[in-house]
């Protein structure tokens, strides 16, 4: 019988941010106080408290002057189980971007949406609208379960998908922060109106389990310090890898029986991507199989892991904090029985599984009951109005006009369901009129498959660019692969501008990790399914390098890839010490001499999004427009 493990804060020195955690009443201080001071920001301590609450405090770096204030805004970040977000929530954020952010929405890796640009007096207005229009920021951040992630098609005759998203809902519920505090600051106390709670979840979350709970507490799952590090879980399907649920703190997997109903779930544990550079400590893991449990004993498990690296993780030091490394230190064996103490007896065999695949579910499909679904590709989850391309205000009409809720899905994208299959051609005509296509075949297969994170200027951890930069290199990633003859080829490639692995680079065939301003660092071989991690290859590499670079890679990966063999394969098999002596010796044809030296040209934003506008509209690449108008220009001149 375990009566919960003595903390580690009880016997090591504990990080400060346990220390603010330990001290803030349960999340409330020094955020309700200062909340209601006339001032652009909050302290160090409100702002570690801040994420709890859903919102980042950060300034945008292009508008730094020296001696100057830097130019604060907010955050903001949604908790939407399994990606759901009901039409009013839709609405209400839409407005709030407008009102109050910088005109924008951005779909997370998460399933959630992001609202940036909002100032502080703005923060709790902003917070309130959405908890009044069925939404919550509470705990999409901080050191607690993040939002829960599930697949987002809306199979209605496949019995699995179902359970994946009601569990996901049902574990977001149990693992949620029970403070007060949330309603107390942003709403004055006001509990919003919800859905009643699942009675089986709420007895599971009283329940001891051996340790599990807190008596007492007015978090008995989290107690006084809530969790060592953020905690992310997924539910899924059997062979189903559109949640990326090799890098998740816990994946649960459905099992069904022959005729469609739920029997239990298999368990992965011990995933993450975060890491820092030089330091060798931190790094990418794949979660490992645990065991099996049935539907009964799955809140008492899911309780049971969460307890383990509650009452074991690292509150020392913050970089070593997350389960990967409680797992990888203890070793699977330990770390299972650890979890069976908690849980009360042995967790049975993991079942065997399918190979999982990757599905991102874009453009129209049945959802088995007669209506239809569409998934809508978002480049980088930016919900935006650009020139002719009017995304934001097509979303807004469709969902206005139609009343529709929306699934995000983990690559930043969104699917609208339960349409009425009479209504397919009046939404065509909404996103027709709006320059927004519903045909994933017509999308450059590079973008289509692509993440990047946000970065500069607001991340206060970028290093570098990523959403901003990629659209750029993913052209001449494009332009290099036609070059060489590899016209059709395209793979899974993912951004970011420092090492957190917040687009889950880690897991791409090719990805770029800001490393130093306008550098990265290339990893290579991930799988196409995102099943196997990738590896780094160089640690800085400029980006007016990139063709360079590449181009010997690609042209090995030609000449001695098997057949339909991916990229990412490719590089795994082959291995990098091949890679390397094959590029060192590279010398490229005599034809392509006049292409080896890259000048580049900066264009102003304004320019650039014009000429990126004009050449989809043509259907040709930036390049051949440029080369088009210079040499008119140059013919005008003499």
């Amino acid at each position: 019988m375990v009566n919960s493990a003595p903390s580690p804060i009880a016997t090591r020195k504990p990080s400060k941010v346990e220390g603010i955690k330990e001290n803030s009443n349960f999340l409330r201080e020094p955020v309700a106080s200062e909340i209601l001071e006339e001032t652009t920001h909050f302290t160090e301590n409100a702002v570690q408290l801040l994420k709890f609450h859903g919102s980042y405090q950060q300034d945008n770096r292009d508008n730094r002057t020296k001696g100057q204030e830097k130019d604060y805004q907010f955050m903001l970040r949604t908790k939407n189980p399994g990606g759901l977000v009901p039409p009013q929530l839709y609405l209400a954020l839409d407005k709030i971007a407008d009102e109050y952010g910088n005109q924008t929405l951005r779909a997370t890796t998460r399933q959630g949406f992001q609202l940036h640009g909002i100032l502080k007096k703005n923060l709790k207005s902003a917070i309130a609208t959405i908890v009044k229009n069925l939404g919550s920021t509470l705990g999409a951040c901080g050191d607690v379960n993040r939002n829960v992630m599930a697949p987002p098609a809306p199979f209605k005759n496949r019995p699995d998908y179902q359970y994946a998203w009601e569990y996901a809902q049902n574990i977001a519920d149990l693992l949620s922060a029970q403070t007060g505090a949330y309603y107390e600051i942003w709403l004055d106390g006001e509990k919003a109106i919800s859905a009643e709670e699942n009675p089986e979840v709420k007895a599971a979350r009283q329940r001891n389990g051996n340790g599990t709970i807190i008596h007492d507490n007015e978090e008995p799952i989290y107690g006084t310090h809530y969790m060592p590090r953020k905690f992310k879980i997924c539910v899924t399907v059997p062979g189903d890898n559109s949640v990326d649920l090799y890098s998740q703190d816990l994946t649960l997997v459905v099992i069904t029986n022959k005729k469609g109903q739920l029997e239990g779930f298999n368990i992965f544990a011990g995933g993450g991507l975060g890491r820092t550079h030089g330091k060798e400590e931190t790094f990418a893991r794949l979660a490992d199989p645990i065991g099996y449990v049935t539907k009964d004993d799955v809140y008492d498990i899911v309780k049971a892991i969460v307890a383990t690296q509650r009452d074991y993780g690292d509150r020392t030091d913050r970089r070593h904090a997350r389960l990967k490394y409680l797992i990888n230190d203890w070793g699977v064996d330990k770390f299972r029985a650890q979890v069976e103490e908690y849980f009360g007896k042995p967790v049975a065999p993991f079942k065997p599984l399918p190979e999982f695949k990757y599905h991102d579910f874009l453009g129209w499909n049945e959802q088995g009951d007669g209506k239809l679904f569409l998934g809508i590709s978002i480049e980088n989850g930016r919900v935006k109005d650009e020139g002719s391309f009017q995304l934001k205000t097509a979303l807004r009409e469709i969902v206005e006009q139609f009343n529709l809720s929306i699934r995000l899905t983990s690559n930043q994208n969104v699917i609208f369901y339960d349409i009425e299959p009479d209504s397919k051609e009046a939404i065509q005509d909404i996103l027709s009129r709006h320059g927004v296509g519903d045909d994933p075949s017509k999308i450059e297969p590079l973008v289509r498959y692509a993440m990047a994170c946000p970065a500069l200027p607001t991340c206060g951890l970028a290093i570098t660019e990523s959403e901003r930069a990629i659209p750029g290199i993913l052209e001449r990633v494009r332009a290099l692969l036609d070059k060489i003859g590899l016209q059709n080829e395209h793979f899974v490639v993912r951004m970011t501008g420092c090492p957190n692995g917040c687009a889950r680079p880690y897991l791409a065939e090719l990805a770029f990790v800001g490393s130093a301003p306008e550098s990265y660092q290339l990893w290579l071989g991930g799988s196409p399914n995102q099943t196997r991690l990738a590896q780094p290859y160089t640690e800085k590499l400029h980006h007016n390098d990139l063709e360079s670079f590449l181009e010997p890679i690609f042209v090995y990966f030609k000449k001695s890839r098997k057949s339909k063999e991916s990229f990412g394969d490719f590089c795994d098999r082959i291995g990098f010490d091949a890679i390397r002596e094959f590029a060192a010796s590279y010398e490229p044809n005599t034809t392509n001499a006049a292409n080896k030296s890259r000048h580049r040209v900066n264009l102003k934003e304004e320019v650039y999004s014009k000429l990126k506008e004009v050449a989809e509209s043509q259907g040709k690449p930036m390049t051949q427009l440029v080369t088009e108008a210079l040499e008119a220009y140059f013919q005008n001149l003499s």
